[in-house]
C-alpha cells in the first residue's frame, strides 16, 4: 500500500496546486482578501503532501519492493544501503519527483517566510509557483508516474548504473535540484511584480535571498559533479563541456547574472527590466537542461530518459511558462520604470558589464551546446568539443575575470577613471609579476594559461579591496561574502591555468617491477590482484610512488570493476593529493605479453579548482547569512520604535 499512497499523495498535491493558482487568480481579480489570505495555507499542504509523496518513493527503494516497476529497473536487494536511498533520485521518475518535491516547498517556504512583498505581489507569486507545479505535477501522473506497479513482481531488480553508484550521487543531484528549482522562484517573484507593476527596490530586496540561495545550491552541485566526474570516469579532467554538464552551467550563468543585477535594483534602483529579464532567462536555462537530459537527444551517465514524447512535454511546458512570461514582459516592460540613472564608469556601469560578459558566455554555451543537435536533425553530423568552447568561452571569461578586479573598488554612480586605475594599482602589478616569473620559468606556456595565472593573482588581490583600511570586525558580513567569493573565483582560475598548463601525462605497459616517472613522481607496478565489494569484483593493481626527493613510498590501487547487475565495467582511478597537487593512476587491461597499460597524470594545483568552487559557495552563504541578519536586527529596531 505504500506505492498507492504515494500516488495518492502526489494526486492531492496536484490538487493543491490547482486550487493554489485558482485562489490566486480570483484573489488578485475580484481584489478579495479572503481568497489571497487562503494561497499561503494551500501552499504549505501542497508542499507537505509532495514531500510525503517523496519521501515514500524512498522507503520502497529502501525496502527494495521489487513489485514497483522503477525499483524493479533501478535497484537491486544486494546493493549498499546508501545507493538504495540514493537510487530514488538516480532515475527519470523519482529525479522528476524530487524536481516536483523541491519546487513544492520552495512554495511552501514563501508562503511561510516570505514578509516583505505586498499581499497582492506575494499573492501573484504564489499563484505562479503553483502554475508551474501544476504542470509538472500533470507530466508526472499522465507520462511520468514513478509509482507503477509490476504484476507480477520482479525476483530481483536490474540495478542501477555502476557510474551512479557512489557517494556522489547522494549530494550532486539534490543541490543541482535545489538551485535548478530556486530559480523557478525568481521566475515566480518575477511573474508576481510583473502582474502588479510592483518593480522596484522592496520587490529585489524580496527575491534577493531566494536567487542567493539558488546560486549557492547550483555552484555547490556543479563543484561536486566536477569532482565526481574527475575521480569517477578515469579521463583525467575536471569539465568535458558534455552536453549534460552544460546543461547545469547554463542556468550558473544566468544566475550569476541575475544575482548582480538584483543588487543593482536593490541597492540603487537601477536595471529594472534587464532584473525581470534575467529572473525569466535563468529558469528558462534551468528547463532547457531538464528538456535536454530528459528528452533522448544526448546519450549520457546523466541522461535518465530516452522517450522523446517526455521530451517533447517538457518542451511544450516550457513555451508555455517562458513564452507566458515573456509576452506579459513584452506587455508590461513600457509601464516598468527606468529606475536612477548612472555613469559609464561606475559600480553599476561595472555591473552592467559584468551582466553581458556573462550574457555573452551563456551565448556561446547555449550555441556550442545545441547547434550539433540541430544540425544532426537536419541530416548533418558533426561534434563541438573543448577546442571550440576554450577558443571562443576561454577569452570572453578572461575578459569578465578582469571585469570582476575592476568592480569592487568602482564606486556608485560615477567615478574617476584616473582614481580607479590608482586603486588598481597593486592588482595590476600582481598580475604583472605572475606573467613575468611564468614566461620566464615556463616560456611555452599557452597565452590563455598565462593570462589565467596573471589575473587570478591580480584577482585574489583586488577581491580584498572592499575591506581595505575598514575595520574588519565591524565590516558587514554579506560584504565579506562578496570578498570570499571572488578570491574563490581566483583560486579556481589559479587551479584551472595551472591544470591546463604543467599536467605531465604518461601511458605506459607496465611490466612489475619496472619504475616510470611522470612529473616529480617515479611508480612502478609492484602487482595485480583480484577484490570483491559488496555487489562488483575487480582487479586491483598495486602501484608504489616514491616522489623525487623523498623515500616514504605511498600506495595506490587503481582498479578495474565489474558490476553484474547491469553488466558494466568501470575504471575507478587512485589518487594521491598534495599541497602542491595531486598523482591521479588509471588501470587498464592486461595485452598478450603480460603487461598492464596504466595511465598516470601528475596534475599540479588541480585540487584548487574545487577548493576555489567551495570558497565560491561559502561566499555565497556568508552574504546570505549577512543579509538576513540585517534584516532581521532592522524588524527588531522597527519593532522596539513602534
Amino acid at each position: 500500500m505504500i506505492a498507492e499512497a504515494g500516488l495518492a499523495a502526489l494526486w492531492f498535491a496536484a490538487a493543491m496546486a490547482l486550487l493554489q493558482f485558482a485562489l490566486a487568480a480570483l484573489g488578485l481579480r475580484m481584489r478579495q482578501d479572503e481568497l489571497s489570505a487562503a494561497v499561503r495555507p494551500v501552499a504549505m499542504v501542497q508542499g507537505g503532501l509532495a514531500a510525503l509523496s517523496f519521501a515514500l518513493l524512498i522507503v520502497l527503494f529502501l525496502r527494495s519492493d521489487m513489485s514497483v516497476l522503477l525499483v524493479a529497473q533501478n535497484s537491486h536487494s544486494a546493493k549498499p544501503l546508501i545507493y538504495k536511498f540514493a537510487g530514488a533520485w538516480g532515475n527519470h521518475e523519482g529525479s522528476m519527483l524530487l524536481w516536483v518535491t523541491v519546487l513544492a516547498l520552495a512554495g511552501a517556504a514563501i508562503a511561510l517566510l516570505e514578509r516583505k512583498l505586498d499581499r497582492a505581489t506575494l499573492t501573484a507569486t504564489l499563484g505562479a509557483q503553483a502554475f508551474i507545479a501544476l504542470g509538472f505535477y500533470i507530466y508526472m501522473l499522465l507520462a511520468s508516474s514513478p509509482f507503477t506497479r509490476l504484476d507480477p513482481a520482479a525476483a530481483d531488480g536490474m540495478g542501477l548504473n555502476p557510474l551512479l553508484q557512489d557517494p556522489g550521487l547522494a549530494f550532486h543531484p539534490p543541490t543541482l535540484y535545489f538551485g535548478y528549482v530556486g530559480l523557478s522562484i525568481a521566475f515566480s517573484f518575477a511573474v508576481g511584480a510583473m502582474v502588479t507593476r510592483q518593480v522596484g527596490p522592496a520587490f529585489a530586496r524580496a527575491m534577493r535571498p531566494w536567487v542567493l540561495a539558488a546560486w549557492i545550491f547550483l555552484t555547490l552541485g556543479i563543484t561536486a559533479g566536477s569532482y565526481w566526474a574527475y575521480y569517477e570516469l578515469g579521463w583525467g579532467g575536471w569539465w568535458f563541456w558534455d552536453p549534460s554538464e552544460n546543461a547545469s552551467l547554463m542556468p550558473w550563468l544566468a544566475a550569476t547574472a541575475l544575482l548582480h543585477s538584483v543588487n543593482v535594483l536593490a541597492a540603487r534602483d537601477g536595471l529594472r527590466a534587464w532584473t525581470l529579464m534575467l529572473a525569466v532567462t535563468a529558469f528558462s536555462m534551468s528547463m532547457l537542461g531538464t528538456f535536454l537530459i530528459r528528452s533522448g537527444l544526448i546519450t549520457s551517465v546523466h541522461a535518465f530518459a530516452v522517450d522523446p514524447t517526455r521530451g517533447s512535454f517538457i518542451l511544450a511546458l516550457m513555451g508555455v511558462y517562458v513564452g507566458g512570461a515573456l509576452a506579459l514582459f513584452a506587455l508590461r516592460v513600457g509601464k516598468v520604470k527606468a529606475g536612477e540613472g548612472f555613469d559609464l564608469v561606475s559600480r553599476e556601469g561595472g555591473l552592467v558589464l559584468n551582466n553581458l560578459l556573462l550574457t555573452v558566455l551563456l551565448g556561446i554555451v547555449v550555441i556550442g551546446t545545441f547547434y550539433p543537435l540541430v544540425a544532426e536533425a537536419m541530416g548533418q553530423r558533426l561534434s563541438v568539443g573543448p577546442p571550440f568552447f576554450n577558443k571562443t568561452a576561454g577569452p570572453v571569461a578572461l575578459i569578465l575575470v578582469a571585469a570582476m578586479a575592476a568592480g569592487p573598488v568602482l564606486r556608485w554612480r560615477r567615478d574617476d577613471p584616473r582614481a580607479l586605475l590608482t586603486r588598481l594599482m597593486a592588482p595590476i602589478v600582481a598580475v604583472a609579476m605572475v606573467v613575468v616569473g611564468v614566461l620566464v620559468m615556463a616560456p611555452d606556456t599557452g597565452w590563455m594559461e598565462v593570462a589565467g595565472l596573471g589575473l587570478a593573482a591580480g584577482l585574489a588581490i583586488a577581491s580584498f579591496a572592499p575591506v581595505w583600511r575598514r575595520n574588519v570586525l565591524r565590516t558587514p558580513m554579506f560584504t565579506w561574502g562578496m570578498v570570499v567569493a571572488h578570491f574563490g573565483v581566483a583560486v579556481s582560475l589559479a587551479g584551472m591555468a595551472a591544470d591546463s598548463a604543467f599536467t605531465v601525462e604518461r601511458l605506459v605497459a607496465a611490466r612489475y617491477g619496472e619504475t616510470y616517472q611522470v612529473g616529480p613522481w617515479r611508480a612502478a607496478l609492484r602487482g595485480v590482484a583480484p577484490v570483491r565489494g559488496d555487489n562488483w569484483s575487480a582487479v586491483e593493481g598495486r602501484v608504489i610512488a616514491r616522489r623525487v626527493g623523498h623515500d616514504r613510498p605511498i600506495l595506490l590501487r587503481p582498479q578495474r570493476r565489474y558490476y553484474s547487475s547491469p553488466p558494466t565495467d568501470t575504471a575507478e582511478a587512485a589518487l594521491v593529493t598534495q599541497l602542491d597537487g595531486q598523482l591521479y593512476a588509471v588501470l587498464g587491461g592486461q595485452d598478450a605479453q603480460g603487461r598492464w597499460q596504466l595511465r598516470l597524470w601528475w596534475k599540479p594545483f588541480v585540487t584548487l579548482i574545487w577548493f576555489g568552487g567551495a570558497l565560491i559557495a561559502l561566499g555565497g552563504a556568508l552574504a546570505l547569512l549577512g543579509r538576513l541578519l540585517r534584516e532581521r536586527r532592522g524588524a527588531r529596531r522597527r519593532e522596539a520604535a513602534a
